[in-house]
């Protein structure tokens, strides 16, 4: 998809002009496959601010070169194992006054090495600010990617859960997620039973799940590069108590205002309140300890986090998890989490990628 990755470069070029900067050099992985589709675990990219002036350039080693000519047909590779450092050494060849970097990337043992005549400028992340708002095709993977969580999720649920340990829970849903397709799951899934359910990030173990629980389940899978993100909480072989009704209520509440809140041009904080308030309201807010939600993409976990410290405001075409919870220390605890594209009332409002009912079901 070359005009594809040629149209986010210009993007950025964009931004480096108005900077007054001549060229940027690209050190972070993620960012150089966002640019160019190039995978490889070794690589730098610089980007000159004309594009009519050596225009763009790969830096690899000799065990990339194939690769790199295959996703990236549309750049001039460099081969050189000191990716960055060759890159730097280009800049001055092209008479580069003032070079960016990526400064919460590069190392101090780098920064020395890039050494030469341009001065170097911070970009900060500027492409992670590229990345938050995304075209058509990382939207086609994400939709992808959770329509491929939604099918391992509904086998699971199928009678595969009672007596069986949090760990065998986790490694059958992910092992579904590589059947259906998915390249990997999105992050270690998490599930959580019973008093576990109460730590917001915990890692599976081999406690049995068992009557009467509730069951966390904290899962995503990654498709072309592009995770999804989804939690649903469950309660195990019983109907079930009042409490935990009264609190799963309160969580999907909140949500839902979470959700509701989710329109281009509001403030990120607001949306964080929105969700936020329902909790508070209810007496719970100190056992609402994380931030609302994030970004989502080429990493689980990117630009923006939506908090009630966040600043700025949503854009439209950006991914990103609502996922409020309430955790009862040594009881149990609640989280529901969706992946929605933030969308114009145009164009239907926010689009819900993760399908799965959030109705509270009872599992065998």
């Amino acid at each position: 998809m070359p005009e594809i990755h040629e149209a986010r470069r210009e993007r950025l070029r964009e931004s480096i002009r108005a900077a007054d900067i001549d060229a940027a050099l690209i050190t972070n992985l993620v960012n150089v496959r966002y640019l160019t589709g190039f995978t490889g675990s070794n690589a730098a990219l610089l980007l000159t601010a004309d594009a009519r002036t050596s225009g763009v350039l790969l830096a690899t080693d000799g065990r990339y070169v194939n690769q790199a000519g295959a996703q990236a047909p549309d750049v001039e590779l460099v081969v050189e194992r000191a990716c960055a450092v060759a890159l730097a050494n280009r800049a001055d060849k092209l008479r580069v006054r003032r070079l960016g970097f990526e400064s919460h990337h590069v190392t101090v043992d780098l920064h020395g090495q890039l050494g030469g005549q341009a001065e170097l400028v911070s970009l900060g992340p500027v492409v992670e600010e590229l990345r938050t708002v995304k075209d058509e095709v990382e939207i086609s993977a994400l939709r992808e990617a959770a329509a491929i969580a939604d099918a391992a999720l509904a086998e699971i649920l199928e009678g595969l859960v009672m007596g069986r340990t949090e760990r065998h829970v986790a490694r059958e849903l992910e092992r579904r997620m590589l059947d259906k397709g998915a390249e990997a799951p999105a992050f270690e899934t998490i599930v959580a039973a019973g008093e576990n359910s109460a730590v917001p990030h915990h890692r599976p173990t081999d406690r049995r799940i068992a009557y009467g629980d509730l069951l966390k389940i904290d899962f995503g899978a990654r498709v072309a590069g592009y995770h999804s993100d989804m939690t649903r909480t469950f309660v195990v072989g019983s109907e079930p108590a009042s409490w935990q009704v009264e609190l799963y209520d309160l969580v999907f509440a909140a949500q839902r205002a979470g959700r509701e809140a989710l329109t281009p041009g509001v403030e990120i904080a607001a949306v964080d309140a929105a969700a936020r308030s329902v909790i508070e309201a209810a007496g719970h807010g100190p056992q609402f300890p994380h931030g609302l939600g994030h970004g989502v993409g080429l990493q689980i976990h990117e630009a923006p986090l939506i908090a009630a410290t966040a600043t700025g405001r949503l854009r439209a075409l950006t991914p990103v998890t609502i996922e409020p919870g309430v955790y009862l220390d040594g009881v149990g605890g609640i989280r529901i989490e969706d992946t929605l594209v933030v969308r114009d009332a145009a164009d239907g409002g926010p689009e819900l990628l993760t399908v799965t009912t959030k109705e509270l079901l009872v599992l065998d």
